[in-house]
């Protein structure tokens, strides 16, 4: 029965008919309607009329379009008038009308009969109940009536209820268990198949939001959801098959280790199933990627199954050759001008990505016997798919595999080699494409020791026949390149520019492309030896950049300039005279020139001003005036952002360039992601001038800090944004200080308003890696200012933020060490636990570095802040995270070496943690100890001399113990020698027994690794020469030797270095040492620095 007027009816019918109408005038004045008639003015009658033609409208396509909007309408925002509170328009009407609108929506639910109808109702069903659960309000009877669905006799009904389950699976999310499985368990049982479809998707929907501890009770339903899946394979329904596999994937994701004991019968399943030619490509590659998900979140799992790693090489190889099945001879291929055209959901790319997966998450040893159990087979097979899938699979693996891989290149090489000379065009291709990947991923090696073996045999392929091999070879090449030294492209020079030159007059403009990208890495890297070839290259490439700007030659232009800038970079400003200027004149008038948005060149012209600002130093300056606005522009863009309010504007968005689509509480959010990457490249431009042009910047920093940097601290929508405006705010500020002086008015204004964003900042960044770029913002920012640049009130600030902050770093400890509790056996931390743990490290690293920075430049005046954080470190230096003792350890070095004996009251917190941390297993935290140690002894002076005195017996054990001069080991070895310097030398008045102390302190040495600790133990050596000390007297010629080891491993440098070297002449003077006898017995390189120092 219809609550609603007769002539409500009458007008919602037409306004439904005018919004489906196919003549556009009708459906944009219909949507006006809409929106001011309806949405705004009566929203509760337009719900409710929908509801009621949902109910009873005759038409199946009416009663959809009007569930569809009223979903549509329902997740409308609009603010209440009575708090302002922006919220959904349904939850935004009162209780009364909100009750009667759902009742009915139920009702609908019920009652519709035809099942395509019944989805679009449940959608609306479904999008009122995420509004309440999001609110955390209850809607009572839907669970009821969902579940009486999902015992229905209809079957549409039962896959109603799960597909609203699927949607919103937070409303059973808090029911007993007992009840939900029975619920799951029918469902996976039940005789239709949409019905066990739907209960999957539910199931995987639900488990996502269960929390960790409660999922392991749902594992018990893993056999029966298995057992829907044989028999969609032996009927050939794919499509279903498909689907149960998503559903499989996404439960993968969540808890791999739930299918632990049936994971040999789940993957000779997925690997009939990526064997069947007969399914679908879509569903083989689900099973494939299923397959995959396992090695990303349970790679020990895969490893210990018989079979997995030797089946799934097998599959991925055998879907590699599914490639060019039309095009045998690769005539259409060879054709084809865009490179670019989109693959990814072909057998031939899945195969060859999930070759790229295993490799990196089970690595080499687990998947290399196997690969290389078919490759020399397939390289000299008959069939050209074969040998192309065998090289693509060498591509594939060879950055998973790199360790073991590495050392036996010049066997994989023999394979891929002769590829070069395949009579088949593709196998030719994929020959280049695995040493282009090989030259990056084996980066160094591969250059050093095979360039012999690479160069001479892929230089001829630019003489291809074919473009696309002629281009593919130079991007090949463009890998390679781009890691050799000078010295090893110099003798090719001659012979890949003359090829490169020669594709330059291709009459495919990719190639030309491609060739500009190849000789502008190669003048990179080949840098003055480039200078050669300057008056050939040069002129050509001014003649493209002055030559007729039409759209289709953009690109080309773009790449000449990036070509003509690295050139430039690479001979620099001399060479270039007044092709210098003249250059930078071309750009600007294609700058000037530029009218589309869209233009390629315009991206390229803002790298090349940063280049030209780097090649002519203050020169550059007078062009800043033209430079500067349109990057302005850019980098002060606001975000694009866009609510999309229907699925054909999502997918009219998603198939543009440049838009990212982002779920948010049931709606999804369009965000115009090449307006942010524009934006962060723009800064990081401005980061270049500054950092290039200094104090002749100036001029333009506080415009860029008021409407760029400052603001940018904030803007959420883009993490790169945020570093890179971190980034520039400390190169701002010295330019300001470089134009104007440390104490300059200038530069203390700006910091004012600076320090206060910076440390509002510190509180409010959520991403845990970018609040460690903060923190460096921070603590760079206060070194460029200088001494006492912080108030009590900023230090206090600063102090609240890093409460805070390490509060929530504590939370995220306990939450890690409770979830690997957890954790069942066999199962694995996730990836994204251990980059979690990584970026910890890294923020308590950076805040470290902003404590010692503090301290520096404000010394004692700090003490009265950071002894407020004091519990922290107690918990940390007490704590079983090496971490966390470090951290704590390395703020109180800080404490000693900038506050003096002030430090002294302290002392309560420092003298244990310092002696247990020479005693610690961990190197870095001996070190960390040890260097405490002696800059006690060195600034504390006379309050800390006894502690000083009684830490030598364990200085010295510190030298003295296994491993304590390889690897890490050897700095904390060398921070102690050091240290026991520092206490002779600065603070020796408790130390009873001297000359013994300073005997076996010879024994410590040499310092050969540390360039703090070197000075120290060195200047303290020779000034025992100095006195002729007895001790030194006695081992003259192995002090001696000492000496030239520092010297050797220039630990020491400049003055130090002098002031030792004169000690030891003196030393070979009045001991008496035959000093070629004695490095008669050392290395040829040591022999000749020392020649070097002594002559």
């Amino acid at each position: 029965m219809s609550v609603l007027p007769p002539e409500v009816h009458t007008a919602l019918t037409q306004l439904l008919q005018g919004l489906s109408s196919a003549e556009n005038n009708t459906r944009t004045f219909a949507e006006e309607q809409l929106n001011n008639e309806w949405v705004v003015a009566r929203p509760d009658v337009l719900l409710m009329g929908l509801v009621e033609h949902i109910q009873a409208d005759p038409e199946p396509s009416t009663r959809s379009f009007a569930a569809v909007l009223f979903r549509r309408i329902a997740a409308k925002t609009r603010k209440t008038p009575d708090s302002e509170e922006a919220k959904e328009l349904f939850l935004a009407l009162p209780q009364q009308q909100k009750l009667a609108i759902r009742q009915k929506l139920l009702e609908c639910f019920q009652s519709e009969a035809i099942l395509l109808v019944r989805h679009k109702v449940g959608d609306a069903v479904a999008e009122i109940a995420r509004q309440y659960s999001d609110n955390d309000e209850l809607w009572s009877e839907l669970l009821q009536v969902l579940f009486h669905a999902s015992q229905s006799q209809n079957a549409g009904q039962r896959e109603g209820a799960f597909r609203i389950f699927t949607t919103t699976p937070g409303i059973i999310e808090s029911q007993h268990e007992e009840t939900v499985l029975g619920a799951f368990t029918k469902g996976f049982k039940d005789s239709d198949i949409g019905v066990k479809i739907a209960a999957m998707e539910a199931f995987s929907s639900f488990f996502a939001v269960v929390n960790k501890k409660a999922q392991k009770k749902y594992y018990s339903l893993v056999p029966e959801l298995l057992n829907i899946l044989p028999p969609l394979k032996d009927s050939g329904d794919s499509d279903n098959l498909s689907k149960a596999l998503v559903a499989l994937i996404e439960l993968a994701e969540e808890a791999p280790i739930m299918f632990k004991h049936l994971f040999h019968n789940l993957v000779q399943f997925n690997i009939s199933v990526i064997a069947d030619k007969d399914l679908g490509d879509q569903t083989r590659q689900n099973a494939l990627e299923l397959m995959g998900t396992f090695a990303d979140y349970a790679g020990q799992l895969c490893k210990k199954d018989p079979s997995y790693t030797s089946d799934m090489v097998t599959q991925c190889l055998s879907l590699m050759t599914d490639v060019g099945q039309d095009d045998d001879d690769a005539a259409e291929w060879n054709s084809s001008e865009d490179l670019d055209v989109e693959e990814s959901d072909l057998n031939h790319v899945a195969g060859e990505q999930c070759m790229d997966r295993l490799a990196n998450k089970l690595g080499g040893p687990a998947i290399l016997p196997p690969t290389f159990t078919w490759l020399p087979r397939m390289i000299s097979s008959h069939s050209w798919r074969d040998r192309h899938a065998a090289l693509m699979a060498i591509s594939a693996i060879s950055e998973g595999c790199r360790d073991l891989m590495i050392g036996e290149l010049d066997k994989v090489l023999d394979l891929v080699v002769p590829a070069l000379r395949d009579p088949h065009p593709r196998v030719r291709w994929a020959g280049c494409n695995a040493l282009g990947q090989m030259s990056t991923d084996f980066a160094g090696t591969m250059q050093e020791k095979y360039h012999q073996i690479v160069l001479p045999n892929i230089i001829p392929v630019l003489d291809a026949t074919e473009p696309r091999i002629q281009s593919h070879a130079a991007a090949a090449l463009v890998n390679f390149c781009e890691e050799a030294e000078k010295h090893i492209l110099e003798p090719y020079l001659d012979e890949l520019l003359s090829r490169l030159l020669k594709i330059l007059s291709s009459p495919k403009r990719y190639v030309q492309e491609q060739a500009l990208s190849t000789i502008a890495t190669i003048a990179d890297s080949a840098e003055t030896a480039f200078g050669k070839y300057y008056d050939t290259l040069m002129p050509m490439l001014f003649n493209v950049l002055q030559e007729e700007q039409s759209k289709e030659l953009r690109l080309l232009r773009a790449k000449a300039m990036e070509c003509a800038t690295l050139i430039a970079l690479a001979v620099g400003k001399e060479r270039m005279g007044q092709d210098a200027m003249n250059l930078v004149q071309i750009l600007g008038v294609i700058q000037q020139n530029i009218t589309d948005a869209a233009d390629p060149q315009s991206q390229y012209l803002l790298h090349c001003w940063g280049r030209m600002c780097r090649v002519l130093g203050s020169d550059f300056v007078p062009y800043l005036s033209g430079v500067m606005p349109p990057l302005m522009e850019l980098a002060s863009a606001k975000a694009d952002i866009q609510l999309v309010d229907n699925d054909d504007d999502q997918a009219k968005m998603n198939q543009e360039d440049g838009w990212e689509m982002v779920p948010l509480k049931g709606k999804v959010i369009g965000i115009k992601t090449s307006v942010l990457e524009d934006k962060h490249m723009a800064i990081e431009l401005i980061v270049i001038y500054a950092q290039q042009l200094e104090g002749a910047f100036e001029p333009y920093v506080m415009e860029i800090m008021e409407k760029v940097s400052l603001p940018s601290l904030a803007f959420f929508f883009h993490d790169p944004t945020r570093v890179a405006s971190a980034k520039s705010i400390p190169v701002l500020l010295n330019a300001v200080k470089k134009a104007h002086g440390e104490r300059s008015e200038m530069l203390q204004k700006i910091w004012a308003v600076t320090v206060d964003k910076l440390l509002e900042v510190l509180s409010a960044e959520p991403a845990i890696d970018t609040l460690a770029e903060m923190y460096q913002c921070f603590y760079e920012s206060v070194e460029v200012v200088g001494k006492n640049c912080l108030t009590p009130d900023h230090m206090g600030a600063f102090t609240q933020s890093a409460k805070s902050t390490l509060e929530d770093y504590q939370v995220r400890v306990k939450r890690r060490a409770e979830e690997w509790q957890e954790i069942e056996e066999g199962e694995e931390e996730s990836e994204d636990t251990l980059f979690a743990i990584e970026d910890d490290q890294t923020l308590l690293s950076d805040m470290n570095k902003a404590f010692h920075t503090i301290f520096k430049n404000q010394e004692a005046s700090f003490l009265p802040a950071w002894s407020r954080l004091m519990p922290f470190y107690d918990s940390f230096i007490t704590s079983s995270d090496s971490t966390q003792r470090q951290w704590a350890l390395c703020i109180m070095d800080d404490v000693l070496e900038f506050c003096g004996d002030q430090s002294w009251s302290y002392q309560d917190h420092i003298r244990q943690p310092l002696i247990d941390g020479m005693r610690d297993p961990i190197p870095a935290n001996r070190q960390a100890a040890c260097y405490g140690v002696g800059i006690a002894a060195q600034k504390g002076g006379q309050p800390w001399s006894s502690f000083v005195a009684e830490a030598l017996p364990m200085l010295f054990q510190v030298t003295q113990m296994p491993h304590g001069r390889k690897d890490d080991h050897v700095f904390a070895t060398e921070n102690a020698c050091a240290a026991i310097a520092k206490v002779l030398q600065s603070n020796a008045s408790k130390v009873t027994n001297i000359q013994e102390v300073v005997q076996h302190w010879i024994g410590t040495l040499p310092v050969v690794n540390d360039e703090e600790a070197a000075p120290y133990a060195y200047m303290f050596l020779a000034g025992l020469i100095d006195q002729r000390n007895p001790a030194v007297t006695a081992t003259a010629s192995q002090c001696f030797i000492y000496i030239c080891q520092a010297l050797e491993s220039e630990t020491l440098q400049g003055q130090t270095a002098q002031r030792v070297v004169a000690a030891a002449k003196q030393l070979v003077q009045t001991a008496g040492i035959n000093a070629d006898q004695v490095l008669a017995t050392q290395t040829p390189e040591l022999q000749q620095t020392i020649r070097l120092h002594f002559s």
